[in-house]
């Protein structure tokens, strides 16, 4: 039976939480599916993907809202609103709507991930040492965050009352304020502390937070088998297929190509045309994408414009789409092309960056389920997959963190692996 479901926006930021239990040996699947069956799935924990970050508040609310009341009439014992740990999404509308439909007078909200550099100190939340909206996340074209302090960002979606406190410690009272409880955390130690009196008092039943909360939450539960999972052998060509804006994400395909991989970036018309990918000319292109794949073991298929993403955005325009179809065609015609290469013999593993690419990918292959199997670096994350009756792996990661060189790592430690 499923002791914990965890609701998350998009793909990637599901996979990144539901890691922290695969990792701990404890059954975790990963669906894309607001609809879900919970009689249909066996194991301890179960994250369910419902695809709200880009729809209106409103919407995010219903879909969020109907997901919880079914989890608990089918008896889940605990309910955890997986956020952005960059605060984007409808973060005050899904809050509501969990703490409302799961009948509960209070939700501890955690946004901290410290394990990545992001901190909530007095109430504001920080990424690599600044306010989140002076970060990239700020300047961020489709979705930039416009506040930085958690409870100002709450109210801008929901009427239920929030306030800040800092972290408890063993013996401190616990707050009995209804509503959102925000819980500053600068470390691992912040998280597991609080938990664990919030734990003690019975206050987890419904809870908010990224993957950094995530993390503690196998002991706080219970849920550790002690079996770590191992990691599986893995083709160790390696094809990055990137839909990040993010400079964080740019810097690290600047690092791999100036270590020696093949960088190849979409044309305007591969983005951003219907069905291009179908065409006799898209049909040609991805001869000569197999045949990169072929004679490169390191490759990088991108989305980005050289030198910046105006011919982009200009082209859209004459196009007559606006910012949100933009999105859209983009990660859509990187899931055609992933999905029309994938039975190549040529490609290796995959390594897909950012939410709405790793979507469209799997949609296109016809494939709405993950398993987690362990994380290969921080936020990095290794799933497999049940594609034509046989198991496949593919590594996720969100677009916005990592050191520069994480690819070249990543592409280092494959080859340890194997």
């Amino acid at each position: 039976m499923i002791l914990l479901l965890i609701i998350a926006d998009d793909f990637t930021g599901a996979l990144d939480t539901g890691v922290q239990f695969a990792a701990h040996g404890i059954r975790t699947q990963v669906v894309v599916d607001p609809q879900v069956d919970f009689s249909d799935h066996d194991a301890k924990v179960l994250v369910v993907d419902t695809e709200t970050r880009h729809l209106p508040p409103k919407e995010a609310y219903d879909v969020v809202s109907r997901l919880t009341r079914r989890a608990k009439e089918a008896g889940v014992s605990y309910i955890y609103k997986k956020t952005d740990s960059a605060l984007r999404g409808n973060i005050g509308a899904e809050l509501s709507a969990v703490l409302e439909a799961g009948g509960d007078r209070q939700m501890p909200f955690f946004p901290a991930f410290p394990q990545i550099g992001r901190i909530t100190r007095e109430g504001v939340h920080y990424v690599d040492g600044v306010p989140v909206t002076d970060s990239p996340f700020g300047r961020d074209p489709f979705e930039p965050v416009k506040h930085a302090v958690v409870t100002e960002l709450i109210a801008e979606q929901s009427a239920l009352p929030s306030e800040s406190f800092p972290p408890l410690q063993a013996e401190d009272p616990v707050p009995e304020m209804d509503g959102i409880l925000v819980f500053d955390a600068g470390s691992l130690d912040d998280l597991s502390a609080t938990g664990q009196r919030l734990m003690e008092e019975g206050r987890l039943s419904v809870m908010a937070g990224c993957a950094g909360f995530g993390a503690v939450l196998p002991e706080l539960l219970g849920l550790t088998s002690g079996q770590k999972q191992p990691v599986p052998k893995l083709d160790p060509r390696l094809l990055v297929v990137c839909g990040s804006v993010n400079p964080i994400t740019l810097a690290q395909l600047d690092a791999a190509e100036g270590a020696g991989f093949s960088r190849l970036r979409l044309t305007l018309r591969q983005k951003l045309e219907p069905g291009y990918w179908q065409s006799q000319e898209g049909k040609e292109d991805l001869i000569h994408i197999e045949e990169m794949l072929a004679a490169n073991p390191y490759c990088i298929i991108e989305s980005n414009d050289l030198g910046g993403n105006q011919p982009t955005a200009d082209y859209a325009k004459k196009l007559g789409i606006d910012l949100e179809t933009m999105r859209v065609r983009i990660s859509g015609s990187l899931g055609h092309l992933v999905g029309s290469i994938f039975a190549s013999p040529s490609l290796g593993t995959l390594l897909l960056t950012g939410g709405d690419t790793l979507l469209q990918c799997m949609n296109c292959v016809g494939v709405s389920e993950l398993e987690p199997i362990c994380e290969l670096e921080k936020g990095v994350v290794l799933a497999s997959f049940t594609y034509n009756g046989c198991t496949r792996h593919v590594i996720t990661k969100s677009g916005g963190f990592g050191q520069a060189n994480l690819l070249t790592d990543l592409a280092d430690r494959m080859k340890t692996v194997n």
